[in-house]
């Protein structure tokens, strides 16, 4: 494959430095963040998030003026699909991811699968079941992490499925750390993201809750449970970490126990997050990070446990390698073998020469 021209290399720089002053303006936490990720991860991965940021604005946008919904949905899938075909819009931040998926590491199936979420939030769509609410954190940030880990490398080699397995997890368990801090705001805004079933075993009304967001040892008992999913997960994916290439750890494990932190200070609330704002203090974040640089090399234990049921879909998606294209060692085998069948066929046609009658010409 040839190199790019010097003008579309100078217009990629371009494009990602917009897409940083962008999420400087609006996503600090994520532009600071990034920084303890390498050069080459940390710039492909601002475009990704310009991208996801913009594609949420702009189906919260049109939901909150009235507007179809659907209607912004299918526009950003139509964008993804000209970025993807190398013919992106105009908006910066689609020219940017473009030339990230130049380079074929970042199937479709993951950004679609995002859009889907954000599709699922302007609906007002309810989840009845942790399976149900396990499927819309999949799309909306098992696809994030499953991209994430694209950009990484993580995705290539042996252990490929697997750490793209545990990036999922990852994902989720984030997602959930951030439904269980926001159960009121969500609330606030009509919307409701906790288990409607496990909200009635524990006595509470979705309806009712919705209408009258009242903290309660019930509502604890549910934010409970959610928060040990998240620790579950949260457990699998150190086992993603361990897989990355060692310059991207400090800044994904960072990721790891720093979110991690907000379902801690949940609990440390008493799991009220209806009137009270779960806010990691500075000085936890800093033990957070400290822990962060020295577990670089966490179990692998749990590498190669299956996906979750929710992520399946994001892990099947990864492309896979031509068949007649085997591993490097593979082709050496093979060929030696050749080589060996061959020595074989000229020494048995020696040993027939060599029985055979003399041939006399005349």
């Amino acid at each position: 494959m040839s190199a790019p021209p010097p003008d579309r290399l100078a217009a990629d720089r371009a494009d990602l430095a917009a897409c940083r002053v962008a999420l400087a303006n609006g996503s600090r936490t994520f532009l600071a963040a990034s920084w303890l990720l390498p050069r080459a991860v940390r710039e492909p991965a601002c475009a990704l998030y310009a991208f996801c940021r913009m594609a949420d604005d702009r189906v919260d946008g049109a939901a909150a003026r009235g507007e179809n919904a659907a209607e912004a949905v299918a526009e950003l899938r139509e964008r993804l699909a000209r970025l993807y075909a190398g013919q992106p819009g105009p908006d910066v931040a689609d020219r940017a991811l473009a030339a990230v998926v130049r380079g074929g590491t970042l199937p479709i199936a993951w950004p679609l699968a995002l859009i889907e979420g954000f599709e699922w939030d302007a609906t007002g769509r309810r989840y009845e079941t942790l399976d149900e609410l396990l499927a819309y954190a999949a799309r909306v940030a098992g696809a994030v992490g499953a991209m994430m880990a694209a950009l990484m490398g993580a995705t290539q080699g042996e252990h490929a499925e697997a750490a793209l397995a545990r990036a999922c997890d990852l994902g989720v368990a984030m997602q959930l750390s951030n439904i269980a801090r926001d159960v009121g705001e969500d609330a606030a805004m009509g919307r409701l993201y906790l288990p409607q079933q496990w909200l009635r075993e524990a006595g509470i009304d979705p309806d009712a809750f919705l209408a009258a967001p009242v903290f309660s040892p019930a509502l604890h008992q549910v934010v409970e449970r959610l928060l040990a999913v998240a620790e579950r997960l949260y457990a699998r994916a150190g086992a993603g970490v361990a897989a990355l290439p060692l310059a991207c750890r400090p800044g994904i494990n960072a990721a790891r126990l720093l979110y991690r932190q907000i379902g801690l200070q949940v609990r440390r609330n008493g799991g009220n997050s209806v009137d009270r704002r779960a806010v990691v203090s500075a000085r936890r974040k800093l033990l957070g990070l400290a822990q962060a640089a020295c577990t670089l090399r966490p179990s692998m234990q749990a590498l190669h446990e299956p996906p979750l049921a929710a992520n399946a879909f994001l892990v099947q998606a990864l492309p896979r390698p031509l068949a007649d294209t085997p591993p490097a060692w593979w082709q050496w085998q093979t060929r030696g073998l050749r080589v060996l069948a061959l020595f074989e066929r000229l020494e048995r046609w020696d040993r027939a020469r060599q029985a055979a009658p003399p041939v006399v010409w005349r």
